[in-house]
């Protein structure tokens, strides 16, 4: 009998990718403008944020969203455009799209 409670599936890989796009945002200075604009956040906000239940929800959300964004920051980090999708279809609707 286990006796501790279990985290979330996948949930540290998310979070994981989350912070990768944070970095390569912080790389990428239209791009961090453009999130910026479009979520309401301002850039000094960011890193207080990356604890926020809703961080990783956010920035693969902003990356998912948009393709040749996704395909950039894709290729850039040698990470598969899928990966991102299932991570982004997992916090919005709670599975990888494999279902």
């Amino acid at each position: 009998m286990q006796h501790f409670q279990e985290e979330p599936e996948n949930s540290a890989s998310e979070q994981d990718l989350a912070i990768a796009i944070l970095v390569w945002l912080s790389r990428e200075p239209e791009m961090l403008s453009r999130f910026c604009a479009l979520s309401g956040v301002e850039a000094g906000q960011l890193r207080a944020l990356a604890g926020d239940p809703g961080f990783a929800r956010a920035m693969i959300g902003f990356i998912a969203g948009h393709e040749p964004t996704l395909m950039a920051f894709c290729s850039d980090n040698g990470i598969a455009p899928e990966t991102v999708s299932r991570a982004w279809q997992r916090l919005e609707y709670g599975h990888g799209g494999d279902e």
